[in-house]
């Protein structure tokens, strides 16, 4: 029996306006991915500038927490939902965004980059672009997800939610001067991203794990996955109240605890052979870097050696940035019908990505602060200028069996 393909087929030539034809909007990784990835690179390039003295920094808020918005709400905002857009597609068989109004979302995305700098009014326009880009995202996700009662899936929408008004609050805060508070937000976003993280690595790493090595079965851990989830929603509420009340719990153990949950969770996946293939122990590796991290910010409310803020960044660079760009990698292969072999200079951008998060978190105490931070941010940037130069020309281009994605 000969299976029929139901995808629309794909002309040879498309006009210039038939945008939902062209092989770099088919689906939301796509350009999301790249721009995204050009962000990456080229705002760590503007934060080692602005370290190093050769960019004067005029914005009416600090340029530390333009660097925090930038990372933890430009760029991996848009990974995150170029990601959730596209596995929604195959988890609910609905198309999502694609064409003009993926394009649509893009552009409000990439002006809110612009605005925030270079416009007369950075605050007002970046609130209302990068609203516009969460109230697009959530509402299409949710609607996705909801027509065909993909109940399995609904947890993604508050948690969405809860990062979109993290973004909002924290960019009307800066309005207001409050910049200490404006930094405790961009922890608590952190932290929020780690509750992300945690339910969709615990969805795919076993998942590509078990596929990749050609294992049986799926490792699965339901009860500790219930209880790791229960224990980060405590953790990250416990972190905020800690700051304004006197709570009966420190938050730093629910922090600790949630690290080592994940810690156990890790060693439930483990497989020697993982470590032979990139696409996993890049995953595996940036997965136990967000653990240790959470570990060390929890710590770091016993006065510990290791600094919060140098603790918080083995999260957001060793683990959402190097899972990230593994996630990137992979999905971008398997949704351009590629083997799942990645080019070898991948396995460098994976070491360079884990050699910037070691230094900006493990060597700010011997070779200095502002010399960790430098050395860093130039890495960082090499990495995702890497991952440009292999996959931009992939992203581009129509699927290699002709299908649409």
């Amino acid at each position: 029996m000969t299976l029929l393909n139901l995808d629309e087929p794909i002309p040879r030539v498309a006009k210039w306006y038939q945008l939902h034809h062209a092989p770099v909007l088919m689906l939301a990784f796509r350009p999301l991915f790249l721009l995204g990835s050009l962000w990456a690179c080229s705002a760590m390039l503007v934060w080692f500038a602005i370290l190093s003295g050769y960019l004067n920094w005029s914005a009416p808020y600090p340029a530390t927490l333009w660097h925090a918005h930038e990372m933890i709400f430009g760029f991996a905002s848009a990974i995150a939902i170029g990601f959730l857009f596209t596995a929604a597609k195959n988890w609910t068989g609905v198309s999502t965004l694609n064409g003009w109004p993926l394009l649509g979302l893009c552009v409000v995305w990439s002006s809110a980059r612009i605005a925030g700098v270079w416009s007369a009014q950075p605050l007002l326009w970046l609130i209302v672009l990068q609203g516009a880009f969460w109230l697009i995202a959530i509402c299409h996700f949710t609607w996705v997800v909801v027509q065909v009662h993909n109940s399995k899936n609904y947890l993604f929408v508050p948690v969405l939610a809860l990062l979109a008004t993290l973004n909002i609050v924290f960019i009307v805060v800066l309005d207001l001067q409050a910049f200490e508070l404006a930094g405790l937000l961009s922890q608590m976003a952190v932290l929020g991203f780690t509750i992300l993280i945690s339910i969709l690595g615990g969805r795919v790493i076993p998942f590509f794990i078990s596929r990749g090595l050609g294992l049986a079965q799926q490792q699965r851990t339901p009860r500790l996955d219930k209880l790791l989830l229960l224990v980060s929603l405590t953790g990250v509420a416990g972190f905020f109240a800690h700051h304004f009340m006197q709570l009966t719990v420190m938050p730093g153990y629910l922090l600790i605890l949630a690290g080592l949950l994940h810690l156990a969770r890790a060693a439930a996946w483990f497989q020697r052979r993982l470590f032979m293939v990139p696409l996993l122990w890049s995953l595996y590796l940036a997965y136990l870097m967000m653990a240790l991290g959470l570990i060390g910010f929890g710590s770091a409310y016993f006065n510990t050696s290791w600094q919060a803020k140098d603790a918080l960044h083995l999260i957001t660079i060793g683990g959402m940035g190097m899972m990230i760009l593994a996630m990137m990698a992979r999905v971008a292969l398997g949704h351009t019908a590629r083997p799942l072999t990645p080019h070898p200079l991948m396995s460098v951008a994976f070491l360079l990505i884990l050699t910037s998060a070691l230094i900006r978190s493990m060597l700010p105490t011997y070779i200095g602060a502002h010399l960790a931070w430098q050395l860093s941010a130039l890495i960082w940037s090499a990495s995702f200028a890497l991952f440009v130069f292999i996959y931009a020309p992939m992203l581009v281009v129509k699927r290699r069996d002709g299908r649409r994605g």
